[in-house]
């Protein structure tokens, strides 16, 4: 019951509607002469659909804790960082360049094509082509809420057999479903590195 009210308080504040499909679900089997159930999947989860949902949200707000004087700080060493080696403002921009030219792109091709060979994007080259230190995180989130929409308009109205599409990822066959659930992944990795990057800036600036 918990985990319902977190979900729909989620969707919620991400104010973004979900479809009906997204609730459509069976009840099934016998099992040694005894009746279960079983819930049957018909679209993506709505845990995974309010993860995706809340983010924009939580990116930004994990971004404004940062210290202005530190958005492009770069610690010593980056062992340990759960995420690519990024500066506040390279994650916000990375996060927004991997939607649009990595996961939309990923899912397009899987609806399309037949067992697609995916790319993988080189987030650091791409932080250095497009200048990620010297751009403003403003538009960033902006074009990045705007993309989140997109793509959670789009896997919200999957059918199963779509979701069940296969594609071949980082050496390794996926469903268009198990695509989605990488880059609710990727977003919690992005959160985890921003956080990392706190506590390396707070042990570097002296307590008043």
């Amino acid at each position: 019951m918990r985990l319902l009210i977190g979900v729909m308080i989620a969707l919620a504040q991400s104010r973004i509607k979900l479809p009906s499909p997204m609730k459509r679900q069976v009840n099934v089997y016998w099992t040694a002469g005894q009746r279960a159930t079983m819930t049957i999947v018909k679209s993506m989860d709505a845990v995974t659909l309010a993860a995706l949902a809340a983010f924009p949200g939580q990116l930004q707000a994990h971004y404004g804790v940062i210290p202005a004087e530190y958005k492009n700080w770069r610690p010593s060493s980056w062992d340990g960082i759960p995420s690519e080696p990024f500066t506040p403002i390279e994650q916000v921009w990375h996060v927004r360049d991997i939607e649009v030219d990595g996961y939309h792109e990923r899912l397009r091709r899987t609806l399309r094509e037949s067992n697609p060979l995916l790319a993988s994007l080189d987030g650091e080259a791409l932080a250095k082509e497009r200048s990620y230190a010297t751009r403003d995180p403003a538009e960033a989130f902006a074009a990045f809420r705007h993309a989140r929409n997109n793509t959670i308009e789009l896997v919200s109205n999957l059918a199963p057999q779509q979701l069940a599409r296969v594609a071949v990822f980082e050496e390794r066959s996926v469903t268009l479903r198990g695509l989605v659930h990488n880059l609710c992944s990727h977003d919690q990795q992005h959160l985890a590195g921003l956080q990392w990057l706190l506590a390396r800036i707070s042990a570097s600036v002296p307590e008043e």
